[in-house]
């Protein structure tokens, strides 16, 4: 019996096929996150700023190669999954601000 039941929890960490993995949503994340900080910087209205991100975001995935339904759902699985969706947003800060530090260092003469 614990045998199963060990087998069953073991299975359950496992992500399903057909999904981003964590290392993939997180970048994915990180330069969604990139280009909306870019868009903000602008003086554009919110809804404008809207139309200008979307296409950014589907020109994105179809050059990765990342399909609405493959997006769709590795979001279920994840939102689904609150300890893995800490992690990627654990690594989506980690390198967002990593990326800053990086960034308010003065360049080497």
């Amino acid at each position: 019996m614990i045998l199963v039941l060990g087998f069953g929890a073991c299975q359950r960490d496992k992500e399903p096929e057909g999904i981003l993995s964590k290392e993939q949503l997180s970048a994915l994340f990180v330069e969604f996150y990139l280009a909306e900080a870019r868009i903000g910087n602008t003086t554009v209205v919110r809804d404008s700023a809207l139309q200008l991100f979307l296409p950014f975001e589907e020109s994105f995935l179809r050059e990765k190669g990342i399909s609405d339904s493959v997006l769709r759902k590795t979001y279920t699985y994840y939102f689904s999954n609150p300890s893995k969706l800490e992690e990627i947003y654990d690594a989506v800060i980690d390198t967002l601000s990593l990326r800053e530090q990086k960034s308010s260092q003065p360049s080497p003469k």
